[in-house]
């Protein structure tokens, strides 16, 4: 694993989107309702999320993972690689 002082402080989407394992199309959605935090820069505004931020959205999404298993609502199917 890389040294962390190494690591860029911000990641463009498809650097986050290959960080997840997803499209980039999925890393704009979760932009677009505010589930990962991001901001544009520049004349073009290109987007930029901090890594701090796909850190805390890793773990949100283990804790409402853990909730919806402790709840009952596990679906164990295949997972699909054309899902975003």
């Amino acid at each position: 694993m890389p040294d962390e002082a190494n690591q860029p402080r911000f990641l463009t989407l498809a650097q986050v989107a290959d960080e997840l394992n997803v499209k980039q199309s999925l890393v704009q959605r979760l932009i677009r309702t505010g589930e990962l935090r991001a901001f544009q820069v520049g004349g073009r505004g290109m987007w930029r999320i901090g890594r701090q931020d796909v850190e805390d959205y890793i773990t949100q999404a283990y804790q409402r993972t853990a909730e919806r298993i402790a709840a009952g609502d596990f679906d164990d199917g295949a997972e699909s690689e054309d899902q975003e």
